[in-house]
């Protein structure tokens, strides 16, 4: 049988939002698809350092920032943070217009100090908004934006309130980047991330397919979120959580049960990835 390469988002889909243990049949599942000669690769809009604790599962190499970090293994393949102009500009419009604003580096997350009291407000939500509640109760190394080092920038997660909040930065800044909004949008909060036009999930597959010489008939994605609708569109064989966005499970090729249902194990049975 020829190589598979699948693909998966950890937050509502290998995982609980915001927690790094996969369920054991999701573990299952990557073991049984390995030893069938496959290769399995985290696709996600985590840095480095927030997905760091589910590196020890053994995975293949890193869709990481959203496509902004893409490795094969050790080899890093694709490096593009934004310019020191480009994140200057952001930070400063999206301060102005009183949009929270979380930043990653490749290893260090730094968010505005006032998002936990921002969060708390919002009721509700998706795996990003569960995600990012997640993080700052169990201290998972947000620093606070003050302590913001100048080191090199991939993408901005923005919340607010109010989309009208959003116009001005998309004025500067939407013909270089994309404002990738969750359509599932918790009680008095949009969330979504400010992405480089240069990557995005689905062109991280295609760097590591031409890396690896597979044809993208032979690539798997899993996903949950708005997201991961660049992977969703990509790659030949597309599955989305139960627990998913309502936009992204309709052009889905398939979708399965939540992550809390065993969803990852029965999706890659039914594909036939143990095969």
């Amino acid at each position: 049988m020829a190589e598979k390469l699948i693909f998966l988002d950890i937050d509502g889909t290998l995982t609980e939002a915001g927690s790094n243990v996969p369920p054991d049949s999701a573990l299952k599942a990557m073991e049984l698809a390995k030893a069938a000669g496959n290769k399995i690769f985290l696709c996600t809009g985590r840095n480095v350092g927030m997905l760091s604790p589910l590196l020890k599962y053994g995975f293949d190499g890193l869709v990481a920032l959203g496509g902004g970090y893409v490795t094969v293994g050790d080899e890093v393949i694709f490096d593009c943070p934004m310019t020191n102009e480009q994140r200057d500009i952001a930070l400063d419009v999206l301060k102005r217009n009183g949009v929270f604003r979380t930043i990653e580096a490749r290893d260090a997350t730094f968010g505005d100090e006032s998002l936990g009291d921002f969060l708390k407000d919002a009721e509700g939500g998706n795996s990003e908004i569960e995600r990012w509640r997640k993080a700052l109760a169990e201290g998972l190394g947000i620093r606070p934006i003050s302590e913001y080092d100048g080191r090199p920038i991939y993408k901005v997660v923005i919340m607010c309130t109010q989309s009208s909040q959003l116009d001005e930065a998309k004025a500067l800044l939407e013909k270089d980047f994309a404002f990738m909004i969750q359509d599932v949008a918790a009680h008095n909060c949009l969330n979504g991330d400010l992405v480089n036009r240069k990557f995005d999930k689905g062109q991280g597959i295609k760097r590591i397919c031409e890396k690896l010489g597979v044809p993208i008939e032979n690539t798997y994605g899993f996903g949950d979120s708005m997201n991961d609708k660049e992977m969703i569109e990509t790659v030949g064989t597309s599955v989305v959580m139960e627990n998913g966005s309502p936009q992204l499970k309709a052009i889905a090729d398939l979708v399965t049960d939540s992550v809390t249902d065993d969803g990852l194990y029965k999706a890659f049975e039914k594909l036939g990835l143990f095969e």
